[in-house]
């Protein structure tokens, strides 16, 4: 006897993860819902913004196919095409690299990936708080109950399903932002050193103001508060703060199982953020799309849904490795004063570091 349930796929979380699962999930004709706490998706706004154009993701990422099905970014969502990217030193010198990229508009870029779900036939629950995950079936915190075949954690760092079936730890950054009045150009900037132990600071400018943030690792800071960080970098950029927000980012890489029994994680919930450069959305896309079109064949054919950890290691299985190796070396070379990184930054280590940023392998040989 066949059990019946609400839907073919629960997704909690709504954000680049989830809703990439669902668009995916539903233009297979399998039935889907996304779970949401917030009752406006995309808002608060927490993080960065910055994302590599499609050319930029083929060169980064040159196993992941068809990158122009999986990034749709609607001109509405973007706030500035940028061509530069500069690393800072801590004592100011800047090393310039060409880099393809998107300063987005964050809230209408999520709120675009909602609709491409939504047109594939996907529901959406908005300002449903899930209380607990029981076999099959999500608890909310109003009292109402809904069932699953297979159940997606998309809740970021703190996915109530990462948290109630997975042990394994990840290394969580925070990170503090400001959205700025003003003109800062036309490079985004990475600032590494003392303003961001184990971490770093940037600036992305978009058409009107830039994204001014930091984030680090709190067993760097000697003590000292993410706030009063934030404060030390921001304040050193001109212009009035219309907007002030925070998040945390899992930067260990991804968790060892994306799976167990009719659990799956993806996004931030199964580390798919890249270590090296805290590159997180276009990253939980491409693992949103695997684990949608992998459900998706589980549910119709039977498909094993470990199929979703097999095709992710071929696709980005690279590239998370050498973000980690960069990751860790980095978390060495961040102990180290300014005056040491500033004699490391220079024209001679140019190509490492950049081969490090965009996770690839810094020594070649290694």
């Amino acid at each position: 006897m066949s059990v019946e349930f609400d839907y073919d796929v629960v997704i909690i979380g709504g954000g680049p993860a989830g809703s990439t699962v669902a668009r995916y999930v539903a233009q297979s004709g399998v039935s889907v819902v996304v779970i949401d706490s917030r009752e406006s998706i995309g808002s608060p706004l927490q993080c960065g913004e910055l994302v590599p154009t499609n050319d930029e993701m083929r060169r980064l990422c040159p196993n992941v196919p068809d990158m122009d099905d999986l990034f749709k970014t609607p001109k509405s969502a973007i706030s500035k095409h940028t061509e530069v990217m500069k690393i800072i030193t801590p004592s100011g010198k800047s090393l310039a690299f060409d880099f393809e990229g998107l300063v987005l508009n964050r809230v209408a870029h999520d709120e675009a990936l909602v609709e491409l779900a939504k047109k594939a036939g996907a529901e959406y629950k908005v300002g449903c708080f899930v209380n607990k995950i029981e076999g099959n079936t999500v608890y909310i915190r109003n009292g109402e109950e809904i069932t699953g075949r297979v159940l997606v954690g998309a809740g970021g760092h703190n996915d109530p399903i990462r948290r109630a079936f997975w042990s394994e730890k990840s290394t969580n950054i925070p990170v503090k932002f400001s959205l700025k009045e003003g003109n800062y150009g036309d490079a985004v900037e990475l600032h590494f050193g003392s303003m961001a132990p184990g971490g770093y600071a940037w600036m992305f400018p978009k058409s009107s103001g830039a994204n001014i943030g930091l984030g680090i690792q709190k067993n760097f800071s000697k003590g000292k508060s993410l706030n009063l960080f934030a404060a030390d970098f921001i304040d050193k950029y001109e212009g009035d703060s219309t907007f002030n927000g925070a998040g945390s980012l899992p930067m260990s890489g991804t968790i060892k199982k994306f799976v167990k029994g009719n659990y799956v994680l993806v996004g931030d919930s199964a580390g798919m953020v890249l270590p090296s450069n805290g590159a997180g959305i276009t990253i939980a896309m491409i693992g949103g799309r695997i684990a949608g079109q992998v459900i998706s064949e589980h549910i119709k054919n039977g498909t094993e849904l470990i199929q979703y950890e097999k095709i992710w290691k071929k696709q980005m299985g690279r590239v998370m490795l050498n973000s980690k190796r960069s990751f860790k070396i980095g978390s060495i070379m961040f102990r180290m004063p300014d005056w040491i990184l500033n004699i490391f930054f220079n024209r001679l280590t140019k190509a490492i570091i950049w081969r490090a940023v965009t996770c690839r392998r810094m020594f070649w040989i290694i």
